[in-house]
Formats: structure tokens, C-alpha cells, sequence
């Protein structure tokens, strides 16, 4: 019997939506989300894309990296402008212009454009119940402009707006839970989702797409410039998230709680914080304070998901 990763994998299907020859960094493992995304829409999807590093690196006028409909939006709207192309396609369905048939409306941001400057166009998406999938490509920072902070930035992290000095060292706020906004909608489907796992985020997507109502996902985007790591540890450092409660992985259906990785220990938070540049300034007390919080957030989770021994 062939391992299940195998045979999960020959269910792939091998067609490109997000084509090769585009200019994202080297290693960068947004662009492999948005790739794998794209794969488990397949044909039948619009999409609504933010301002942001995928924005620019896949649509380099006169070339496009899409083989399906793509529309670019100011930083703020693509949740707007989602939830418009939504309402249309009922609209033309419903006057015979178009066929009846499932189109999904994809709108996909970086955090700054989901957690910052688009969460209030995100927030009354989510409440008027447009059936839309919402995908943040999480790397941390406002990468695509010179590495900046934005609210998604972990605490201690070093970026050019949040630098690490004598006093001040990096990030001095803890990373805001998007994913918990969006469940607090009481919409009915919310996913956390990372590269390094491409068979959990195909699932993801693929069920947020087909929910009845508004999804959101949140996906963990490593970015070896922006986090000073070499390119080929992209993947590995995506796991060390997950493996040390970083970045759980989670869904939420209609409410209900269910954690997708769940180890029999959770690895020390210094094995992911070390090969990352923008942490090596961080204190023994620092990542004290992280660990403490992450074994806090971990037991949080474990008791929505009803894990508490």
C-alpha cells in the first residue's frame, strides 16, 4: 500500500493557474501558497488581489502569471470587491447572462492589506454573508515596500520600521489573531493553513470555497528576505512554526473547534526563533516571554477545541 502523502498527491491535479516565470524572490513560499491555492480552485474562479509582493511580482505589465480571471484592487478592498463580483455573478445568473454554475469570488491580500488597512472592508464582507473565500498570505510584515511592520509582526521580530537597538529591541507588540476575528463573525468557516503542509491547505481551501457563506484562511507565508533566512529553509522553518505553536493549525466550523497538528510535545520556540535573522537579537528573558506566551495560546486553543486533559 502506497504512503498516503502519495496517494494524496496523484489527486493533484498538474494544471498551473498560477504559472511559473513570475518574479517573487527566490524560496518564497507565499507564491508556492498562492500556487497551491489556485490548484484547488481550478478554472472556475475570480479573483480579487490586493496591492502586495504577489500583486506586483505576478502581473508585470504586458505578462500576467494568471491563467484564470484576476482583477488588481486598491491595498484596502479586496474583500469589497470580492463580495462585489460575488453579488454580480448572482445577479447575471439570475437574468439568464450567464449559466448557472459554481464560480468562485476569491479575494487574497497580504496581512498588511487583511490585518491592517483592509479589516474593515474584510469585517463587513464577513457580516452581510457574502459566499466568498477570504485568503491571507501572512509573512509578517509590509514586505513588498522595504520589510515594515504591520500588526501581524510576531513581538521581538527586527524590521526596518520596528528595528532591534539598545534599548527598543524589534517589535514591541504581540501579533494580532485574524483568524480569531474572523470566527467571532460566526461565519462558517475560518482556517489557519501553511505551505509546508500542502495537502492540509489544499483540504482548506477547497472546504472554505464550498461553505455556504463567507471563509476566511489564514496562511503562515514564509519570506526568506524579510525574515533573513536562506531561501532553501522556507519549508522547514513553515514547520518549525507549526511544530512549536507558533502557528497552529486549525479550522473552525460553524463554531465548532478542531486542531489539525496536534504533537505529543510541543518543540522549544528558540529551534524556529534561531535561524531566523530578524530574531537574533532576542534575549534569553525575550524568548522566555515568548515561550510562556505560545504554551498560553497553545492551551487556549486545546480548550475550544475540547483537548483540555
Amino acid at each position: 500500500m502506497e504512503p498516503l502523502n502519495v496517494y494524496a498527491a496523484r489527486l493533484i491535479t498538474t494544471k498551473e493557474y498560477f504559472t511559473p516565470g513570475h518574479r517573487a524572490c527566490q524560496g518564497c513560499a507565499e507564491a508556492l501558497a498562492v500556487r497551491l491555492v489556485a490548484k484547488a480552485l481550478g478554472r472556475d474562479v475570480i479573483v480579487s488581489a490586493a496591492t502586495g509582493c504577489m500583486e506586483i511580482v505576478s502581473s508585470n505589465l504586458p505578462y500576467t502569471a494568471w491563467k484564470v480571471p484576476w482583477i488588481h484592487v486598491a491595498f484596502e478592498n479586496a474583500a469589497a470587491v470580492a463580495s462585489g463580483v460575488e453579488a454580480g455573478l448572482k445577479v447575471l445568473m439570475r437574468k439568464g447572462k450567464l449559466p448557472k454554475k459554481k464560480i468562485y469570488s476569491l479575494a487574497m491580500a497580504g496581512d498588511g492589506g487583511t490585518s491592517d488597512i483592509g479589516l474593515q472592508a474584510l469585517s463587513g464582507a464577513l457580516e452581510r454573508g457574502h459566499n466568498m473565500l477570504f485568503v491571507c498570505y501572512d509573512n509578517e510584515a509590509y514586505m513588498n515596500t522595504g520589510i515594515q511592520r504591520s500588526s501581524s509582526t510576531p513581538y521581538g521580530a527586527a524590521t526596518t520600521t520596528s528595528p532591534a537597538g539598545k534599548v527598543i529591541k524589534g517589535q514591541t507588540t504581540w501579533k494580532k489573531n485574524v483568524a480569531e476575528i474572523a470566527a467571532a463573525h460566526s461565519i462558517p468557516y475560518v482556517a489557519t493553513a501553511c505551505p509546508s503542509y500542502p495537502f492540509d491547505l489544499m483540504k482548506k481551501v477547497k472546504k472554505g470555497a464550498e461553505a455556504d457563506g463567507p471563509a476566511y484562511i489564514h496562511i503562515l507565508s514564509v519570506c526568506p528576505t524579510g525574515w533573513r533566512i536562506p531561501p532553501d529553509l522556507s519549508i522547514r522553518i513553515g514547520r518549525l512554526a507549526v511544530e512549536t505553536g507558533i502557528f497552529p493549525l486549525y479550522e473552525v466550523e460553524n463554531g465548532k473547534y478542531n486542531i489539525n497538528f496536534v504533537p505529543e510535545k510541543l518543540r522549544p520556540v528558540e529551534d524556529y526563533l534561531k535561524p531566523q535573522g530578524r530574531f537574533r537579537h532576542l534575549t534569553p528573558e525575550m524568548i522566555e516571554k515568548i515561550q510562556n506566551r505560545v504554551n498560553k495560546e497553545w492551551e487556549k486553543l486545546k480548550a475550544k477545541a475540547g483537548l483540555c486533559e
